[in-house]
């Protein structure tokens, strides 16, 4: 058994690789990399094919995260392909229930920070236009959504293979 995460945020070059590789690496840790498995999209297309940010990529390599996905846009399919859709903001979340006409797969959709055990936010700012301490709060509020998702997934799924 496999369950399958996308991640997504507006262009696919920050939060949502950040979010995608710190599930990644703590996957790995988990032994669990078999079980689990990980992508992320955008529900733009400005970015498509592109590495992930220069600025992230350095803030999370400092953290020993390596972010190593290319840019794509989130599409339709996506509902199918992925047991949980987890939007960085509000507005993604809008966005991806918005391509869900018939409201068949809003189950699967959540904020990532509803997983959060010690941020109270909601959002997943965009540091894009901000400065490094930006790139660091997206960091510190990732690795706390994806710990206490990776608890969820545990409890949720307790034949993941995990102990």
């Amino acid at each position: 058994m496999a369950i399958k995460l996308l991640f997504v945020c507006l262009g696919n070059i920050c939060r949502s690789p950040a979010a995608e590789g710190i599930m990644l690496d703590l996957i790995q840790k988990a032994g669990l990399s078999d079980h689990i498995h990980c992508d992320s999209a955008g529900t733009s297309n400005y970015h498509i094919g592109d590495p992930p940010d220069s600025r992230m990529v350095m803030t999370a390599r400092q953290r020993d995260i390596h972010l190593q996905s290319l840019a794509r846009q989130f599409h339709g399919s996506d509902f199918e392909n992925f047991d949980l859709i987890l939007a960085m903001d509000r507005e993604n979340y809008q966005d991806i229930l918005r391509l869900d006409t018939d409201g068949k797969y809003r189950d699967k959709v959540h904020l990532i920070c509803d997983f959060c055990q010690s941020h109270a936010q909601k959002d997943v700012p965009d540091p894009y236009y901000g400065g490094r301490d930006g790139f660091e709060l997206v960091l510190d509020l990732l690795t706390d959504a994806c710990q206490g998702l990776l608890v969820h997934l545990k409890e949720t799924y307790p034949d993941l293979g995990c102990s």
